[in-house]
């Protein structure tokens, strides 16, 4: 599932077929098919592989009974800190997002509403702390500046550090409050 993870990453989903896969991996094509019936289904437990690591640094406890804000600050400062330090990873969640394989629904894919920072922002919305909008919105609200703060380090445009992930975190929260 790592030479997989490369691939994907560095040639698209399309430009790495099975045979370069199994090659990377040192294993024989065949070996790939015993374990997934098809290419897709590799993609899919790839992502499933990839959300879990993701979901396993947000899902730390000491996060809970702190305010709101608190948990939303140290939530999305986590979220950037993962996306930094995982590059490939981060690429790969974006990749799979905006493919057509995301449309597949994958019940043994942990569910948008298991998100941590999914959960924080229905809280919110219902408690009348934020817009009153769909899920997505308030989604993108929060996470759009995270995703383009994680970009530009991973290309070495901008220091990411704790101070500036505060401060997108603070831009973030008041953009979300109605």
């Amino acid at each position: 599932m790592e030479a997989a993870l490369d691939l994907f990453v560095e040639r698209g989903f399309h430009g790495a077929p099975t045979s370069l896969i199994a090659q990377r991996a040192g294993v024989g094509v065949g070996t790939i098919y015993r374990y997934f019936p098809s290419k897709e289904e590799l993609i899919h437990n790839v992502f499933g592989e990839v959300q879990f690591r993701f979901h396993k640094r947000l899902s730390r406890s000491d996060v809970e009974g702190a305010p709101l804000q608190e948990r939303f600050t140290l939530l999305l400062g986590r979220l950037l800190a993962a996306f930094i330090s995982s590059p490939r990873d981060f690429r790969f969640l974006e990749q799979y997002h905006y493919s057509p394989f995301a449309d597949v629904d994958r019940p043994e894919v942990p569910a948008l509403e298991e998100n941590p920072l999914v959960r924080l922002l229905r809280e919110g919305r219902d408690a009348g702390l934020f817009k009153v909008t769909p899920l997505p919105i308030l989604q993108a609200i929060a996470l759009g500046p995270a995703v383009a703060l994680a970009k530009e380090h991973i290309a070495g445009r901008l220091s990411v550090n704790k101070n500036t992930s505060r401060l997108a975190a603070r831009a973030c929260w008041d953009a979300l409050l109605r």
